[in-house]
């Protein structure tokens, strides 16, 4: 009606069109992954890593840290915890842009119907940004991105269908209900 019809006047007046999400594809070869156990948070020496140990890592992969620990690099030295495993290949799938929480849902949904079929993954992960200044925040408080800005969550989905939700906000921020 007259309503949509003034708002897309509005829009086209000051020259803000829509975006569509960038979506890119990469593979990841020989990757150092840490063993974990759905069962086991806290990590075993010799048999599985902790939470922490599997989000710090997760972090590197996804900044493209060179994980092979050598003194040559002086960016970072930083390896795979222990246990790992190496991975022939691992897929990283990044999307960018705004992504509504319904969209988000259907992903998260569609990575457990990975599983379905016989697969030699044992666990998969869905991490989730937002930006740095964005409103959205938990609770009463505003989001403090003057102070910091963390403001991100990962799922770790496991072959047997358990899962593992990590989350990330900043110190002056409210935590998730």
């Amino acid at each position: 009606g007259a309503e949509g019809s003034t708002l897309m006047s509005y829009f086209s007046k000051n020259q803000i069109q829509a975006l569509k999400p960038k979506i890119t594809f990469s593979t990841l070869r020989d990757l150092q992954c840490p063993v974990l156990q759905s069962h086991d948070l806290q990590g075993k020496p010799e048999e599985s890593c902790s939470t922490e140990e599997l989000f710090e890592w997760l972090g590197a992969v996804l900044n493209q840290v060179n994980l092979d620990n050598k003194s040559s690099s002086f960016l970072s030295t930083y390896c795979c915890p222990e246990p790992n495993t190496v991975v022939e290949k691992a897929f990283l799938c990044t999307i960018t842009g705004f992504i509504i929480p319904e969209k988000i849902i259907q992903l998260l949904e569609q990575l457990c119907c990975y599983f379905g079929e016989p697969k030699l993954a044992y666990w998969l992960t869905l991490t989730v940004h937002g930006f740095a200044d964005s409103p959205v925040s938990w609770r009463e408080s505003e989001h403090g991105f003057h102070k910091g800005g963390e403001n991100l969550y990962n799922f770790v989905i496991f072959r047997n269908l358990d899962y593992w939700l990590q989350m990330a906000v900043g110190a002056h921020d409210d935590c998730p209900p």
